[in-house]
Protein backbone atom coordinates (compact mmCIF):
# COMPACT_ATOMS: atom_id res chain seq x y z
CA UNK A 1 0.00 0.00 0.00
CA UNK A 2 1.57 3.51 -1.29
CA UNK A 3 1.56 5.85 1.46
CA UNK A 4 -0.13 9.47 1.22
CA UNK A 5 1.87 12.84 1.29
CA UNK A 6 0.63 14.50 4.81
CA UNK A 7 0.51 18.00 4.10
CA UNK A 8 0.90 18.75 7.99
CA UNK A 9 4.18 19.16 9.67
CA UNK A 10 5.85 17.55 12.47
CA UNK A 11 3.13 19.58 14.42
CA UNK A 12 0.44 18.47 13.55
CA UNK A 13 0.70 15.03 13.19
CA UNK A 14 2.94 14.49 16.49
CA UNK A 15 5.71 12.24 17.85
CA UNK A 16 4.80 9.30 16.42
CA UNK A 17 4.66 7.85 12.70
CA UNK A 18 0.88 7.46 12.12
CA UNK A 19 1.42 4.79 8.48
CA UNK A 20 3.35 2.56 10.26
CA UNK A 21 2.49 -0.51 8.69
CA UNK A 22 2.75 -2.44 12.29
CA UNK A 23 1.35 -0.28 14.83
CA UNK A 24 3.16 -0.20 17.86
CA UNK A 25 0.30 -0.18 21.19
CA UNK A 26 1.70 3.11 22.26
CA UNK A 27 0.97 4.79 18.35
CA UNK A 28 -1.98 7.06 19.08
CA UNK A 29 -3.33 4.92 15.52
CA UNK A 30 -3.73 1.88 17.71
CA UNK A 31 -6.83 2.91 19.33
CA UNK A 32 -8.59 3.37 15.99
CA UNK A 33 -7.95 -0.13 15.00
CA UNK A 34 -9.82 -3.08 15.59
CA UNK A 35 -7.26 -4.06 18.55
CA UNK A 36 -7.95 -1.52 21.21
CA UNK A 37 -5.27 -0.77 23.80
CA UNK A 38 -6.03 -1.76 27.36
CA UNK A 39 -8.21 0.09 29.49
CA UNK A 40 -5.77 2.54 32.35
CA UNK A 41 -8.62 1.04 34.65
CA UNK A 42 -10.44 -2.04 34.85
CA UNK A 43 -14.32 -1.54 34.09
CA UNK A 44 -15.45 -2.00 37.43
CA UNK A 45 -13.06 0.87 38.70
CA UNK A 46 -14.38 3.15 35.97
CA UNK A 47 -17.67 2.34 37.06
CA UNK A 48 -17.03 3.41 40.39
CA UNK A 49 -15.57 6.42 39.86
CA UNK A 50 -17.62 7.44 36.64
CA UNK A 51 -21.57 7.53 37.22
CA UNK A 52 -23.04 5.61 34.38
CA UNK A 53 -19.92 4.14 32.62
CA UNK A 54 -19.91 1.06 31.17
CA UNK A 55 -24.10 0.92 30.75
CA UNK A 56 -23.94 -1.07 27.36
CA UNK A 57 -20.97 -2.90 28.70
CA UNK A 58 -23.36 -6.04 28.52
CA UNK A 59 -24.00 -7.42 24.87
CA UNK A 60 -27.44 -7.88 26.16
CA UNK A 61 -27.89 -4.18 27.49
CA UNK A 62 -27.10 -3.28 23.72
CA UNK A 63 -30.03 -2.10 21.20
CA UNK A 64 -28.14 -4.18 18.39
CA UNK A 65 -28.27 -7.40 20.54
CA UNK A 66 -28.65 -10.40 19.27
CA UNK A 67 -27.82 -9.86 15.98
CA UNK A 68 -23.86 -7.45 16.78
CA UNK A 69 -21.38 -10.01 15.52
CA UNK A 70 -17.54 -8.73 16.35
CA UNK A 71 -15.50 -10.20 13.30
CA UNK A 72 -13.28 -7.52 11.83
CA UNK A 73 -12.09 -10.30 9.32
CA UNK A 74 -15.76 -9.82 7.56
CA UNK A 75 -14.95 -6.30 6.85
CA UNK A 76 -12.86 -7.22 3.64
CA UNK A 77 -9.94 -4.47 4.92
CA UNK A 78 -6.90 -5.46 3.61
CA UNK A 79 -5.23 -2.70 6.76
CA UNK A 80 -5.17 -2.84 9.96
CA UNK A 81 -5.27 1.37 9.79
CA UNK A 82 -6.87 2.68 7.13
CA UNK A 83 -5.02 4.84 4.84
CA UNK A 84 -5.27 8.40 5.60
CA UNK A 85 -6.97 10.92 3.22
CA UNK A 86 -4.61 14.02 2.39
CA UNK A 87 -5.89 17.30 4.04
CA UNK A 88 -5.65 19.89 1.31
CA UNK A 89 -7.29 22.50 3.93
CA UNK A 90 -7.20 22.65 7.42
CA UNK A 91 -10.51 20.46 9.25
CA UNK A 92 -11.41 20.70 13.00
CA UNK A 93 -10.49 18.20 14.90
CA UNK A 94 -11.65 17.16 18.40
CA UNK A 95 -9.48 17.76 21.48
CA UNK A 96 -10.17 14.08 22.39
CA UNK A 97 -8.81 12.77 19.27
CA UNK A 98 -5.26 12.38 18.42
CA UNK A 99 -5.56 13.57 15.33
CA UNK A 100 -8.29 13.58 11.76
CA UNK A 101 -10.20 10.51 11.22
CA UNK A 102 -8.52 8.94 7.92
CA UNK A 103 -11.76 10.30 5.99
CA UNK A 104 -13.38 13.05 6.52
CA UNK A 105 -16.02 15.26 4.80
CA UNK A 106 -14.16 18.29 2.47
CA UNK A 107 -17.69 19.97 1.14
CA UNK A 108 -18.10 22.53 3.16
CA UNK A 109 -15.25 23.48 4.81
CA UNK A 110 -15.30 26.33 7.23
CA UNK A 111 -14.99 29.32 5.58
CA UNK A 112 -16.00 33.13 6.82
CA UNK A 113 -17.47 34.29 10.55
CA UNK A 114 -19.00 30.62 10.82
CA UNK A 115 -15.77 28.77 10.01
CA UNK A 116 -14.14 31.02 13.09
CA UNK A 117 -17.21 30.31 15.31
CA UNK A 118 -16.58 26.29 14.57
CA UNK A 119 -12.97 26.44 14.44
CA UNK A 120 -12.90 28.31 17.91
CA UNK A 121 -15.45 25.76 19.12
CA UNK A 122 -12.52 22.52 18.93
CA UNK A 123 -10.68 24.09 21.29
CA UNK A 124 -13.15 22.76 24.06
CA UNK A 125 -14.04 19.51 25.12
CA UNK A 126 -17.20 17.59 23.44
CA UNK A 127 -18.22 17.30 27.03
CA UNK A 128 -18.88 20.76 27.70
CA UNK A 129 -21.67 22.71 27.03
CA UNK A 130 -19.49 25.68 25.44
CA UNK A 131 -18.18 22.76 22.57
CA UNK A 132 -22.07 22.46 21.19
CA UNK A 133 -23.34 26.10 21.91
CA UNK A 134 -20.63 27.25 19.78
CA UNK A 135 -21.18 24.64 16.88
CA UNK A 136 -25.18 25.30 17.30
CA UNK A 137 -24.34 29.01 16.55
CA UNK A 138 -22.29 28.55 13.34
CA UNK A 139 -24.85 26.51 12.17
CA UNK A 140 -26.99 29.77 12.41
CA UNK A 141 -24.10 32.38 10.96
CA UNK A 142 -23.82 29.87 8.20
CA UNK A 143 -26.99 30.25 7.18
CA UNK A 144 -27.53 33.78 7.78
CA UNK A 145 -24.32 33.56 5.43
CA UNK A 146 -25.66 31.78 2.84
CA UNK A 147 -28.88 33.73 2.19
CA UNK A 148 -26.75 36.90 2.41
CA UNK A 149 -24.77 35.18 -0.28
CA UNK A 150 -27.96 34.45 -2.57
CA UNK A 151 -28.95 37.87 -3.16
CA UNK A 152 -25.47 38.34 -4.84
CA UNK A 153 -26.72 35.44 -7.10
CA UNK A 154 -29.48 35.37 -10.06
CA UNK A 155 -31.42 33.17 -7.46
CA UNK A 156 -31.55 35.01 -4.37
CA UNK A 157 -33.54 33.16 -1.45
CA UNK A 158 -37.41 32.72 -1.01
CA UNK A 159 -38.09 32.86 2.41
CA UNK A 160 -41.99 32.17 1.41
CA UNK A 161 -42.19 29.42 -1.00
CA UNK A 162 -39.17 27.54 0.16
CA UNK A 163 -40.13 26.86 3.73
CA UNK A 164 -43.41 25.35 1.89
CA UNK A 165 -45.57 27.34 3.89
CA UNK A 166 -47.78 27.87 -0.15
CA UNK A 167 -47.89 24.03 0.20
CA UNK A 168 -49.64 23.60 3.63
CA UNK A 169 -53.30 24.10 2.57
CA UNK A 170 -53.87 21.69 0.07
CA UNK A 171 -51.96 19.24 2.02
CA UNK A 172 -54.19 18.82 5.60
CA UNK A 173 -51.92 21.00 7.61
CA UNK A 174 -53.78 20.12 10.91
CA UNK A 175 -54.68 16.35 10.39
CA UNK A 176 -51.19 15.71 9.78
CA UNK A 177 -49.73 16.64 12.79
CA UNK A 178 -51.87 15.18 15.12
CA UNK A 179 -50.18 12.48 17.08
CA UNK A 180 -47.08 13.12 16.30
CA UNK A 181 -44.30 13.39 19.12
CA UNK A 182 -43.59 17.11 17.82
CA UNK A 183 -46.32 18.96 18.33
CA UNK A 184 -44.87 21.67 20.35
CA UNK A 185 -42.25 22.01 18.35
CA UNK A 186 -44.22 22.76 15.03
CA UNK A 187 -45.07 25.88 16.75
CA UNK A 188 -41.37 27.03 17.07
CA UNK A 189 -40.86 26.39 13.38
CA UNK A 190 -42.88 29.48 11.84
CA UNK A 191 -40.58 31.56 14.65
CA UNK A 192 -36.92 29.95 13.79
CA UNK A 193 -38.12 30.47 10.48
CA UNK A 194 -39.07 33.98 10.34
CA UNK A 195 -37.42 35.90 12.97
CA UNK A 196 -34.55 36.34 11.06
CA UNK A 197 -35.75 37.26 7.71
CA UNK A 198 -38.40 39.74 9.83
CA UNK A 199 -35.51 41.00 11.79
CA UNK A 200 -33.70 41.87 8.89
CA UNK A 201 -36.20 43.26 7.10
CA UNK A 202 -36.67 45.71 9.64
CA UNK A 203 -32.99 46.40 10.04
CA UNK A 204 -33.33 47.04 6.73
CA UNK A 205 -35.87 49.45 6.47
CA UNK A 206 -34.02 51.71 9.80
CA UNK A 207 -31.06 51.70 7.73
CA UNK A 208 -32.77 53.03 4.62
CA UNK A 209 -35.00 55.47 6.49
CA UNK A 210 -31.99 56.82 8.28
CA UNK A 211 -29.91 57.17 5.22
CA UNK A 212 -32.90 58.98 3.59
CA UNK A 213 -33.74 61.52 6.37
CA UNK A 214 -29.99 62.20 6.33
CA UNK A 215 -29.71 63.50 2.49
CA UNK A 216 -33.20 65.07 3.21
CA UNK A 217 -31.41 66.63 5.70
CA UNK A 218 -28.32 67.67 4.29
CA UNK A 219 -30.20 69.13 1.21
CA UNK A 220 -32.76 70.86 3.43
CA UNK A 221 -29.80 73.08 4.66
Amino acid sequence: MSEPQDPRGPADRGPVDLHLADLDPDDPAYTYTADKPPLPETPEQLRARIPGWGVDLDPADRPSFPRERFDPGLNGAHWRFPERQVQHHPRERSIEHAFVTPVFGTSTPPSGLSGAVRRHAYRYSEGRNAHWLLLVAADRVGALEAALASFASRHPDDPVSETGVLSEPGHHPLRSRRGRSDVRHQVLDPVLVAAPWVAGGVLGYRVVRSAVRGVARSRAR
